[in-house]
């Protein structure tokens, strides 16, 4: 498999430091639950470079358009491959995306949720590639998320 880390680089694209919780907010459960080979990870927002909480906060129909949306996405993505890096120490271990699912705060009647939740799946497929990130999804409208978050996405990988 090609070293993923190399991949990023060849892509012009650079992880933030993984997620820190900000004082105060009370997380009883893990961003990133490694079990065996099953690797599950919690609904993500994006990461600031520094890994503080970068967003998105608003209403993608509202706040955002669907391009924008789109590129916030991708940057969840980033997000959570620093994660995942954080507890497996090398992303080249993803032996496989098995599922994503994409929750987007929306405006009554935006029903793009799907194109959103692309920015997503396209950056992980042009990573891992076609036979690696391929993966089951799902995207839903919702009318609120924690924290004023725009949107959140949440999956799981196989792990060698």
């Amino acid at each position: 498999m090609p070293d993923i880390e190399d991949r990023l680089i060849d892509l012009g694209l650079c992880l933030p430091e993984p997620t820190h919780v900000p004082d105060g907010l009370h997380l009883p459960f893990a961003l990133v639950n490694l079990r065996g080979g099953r690797l599950v990870f919690s609904g993500h927002p994006k990461n600031a470079m520094d890994g503080s909480i970068g967003g998105p906060f608003g209403v993608v129909g509202t706040d955002f358009t669907t391009d924008e949306a789109y590129g916030e996405a991708r940057h969840i993505a980033l997000s959570v491959l620093a994660n995942i890096k954080a507890e497996i120490g090398d992303l080249s271990r993803i032996t496989g995306w098995s599922r994503v699912f994409g929750m987007v705060t929306s405006a009554p009647g935006y029903t793009e949720q799907h194109l959103v939740v692309n920015g997503f799946s396209d950056l992980i497929i042009d990573v891992f590639g076609a036979k690696v990130g391929r993966h089951a999804r799902s995207a839903i409208g919702v009318s609120a998320l924690p924290l004023g978050f725009a949107m959140e996405i949440e999956g799981e990988v196989l792990v060698e």
